[in-house]
């Protein structure tokens, strides 16, 4: 079976990097959102940082699978 760009280890580094980005942007919102005492757009920023380090950590354990594994 051919590996597709989606479950190489680059494909996983790639999305990976973009998780982080993600979070980093989030990140910014929410500091924006705090120094403006607007506490709606900081949980809401809040809310919507908690997918998006989850999928990051989900990411990196592949990652950590892959590199763990006999051959890759």
């Amino acid at each position: 079976m051919p590996k597709t760009a989606k479950n190489s280890k680059a494909g996983l580094a790639l999305n990976l990097g973009s998780s982080v980005l993600a979070i980093v942007r989030t990140v910014k919102q929410m500091r924006r959102a705090k120094g403006t005492q607007d506490k709606l757009t900081l949980v809401n920023t809040v809310a919507g940082l908690l997918p998006l380090i989850t999928s990051a950590l989900i990411l990196l354990r592949r990652l950590r699978g892959r590199s763990a594994q006999p051959g890759h």
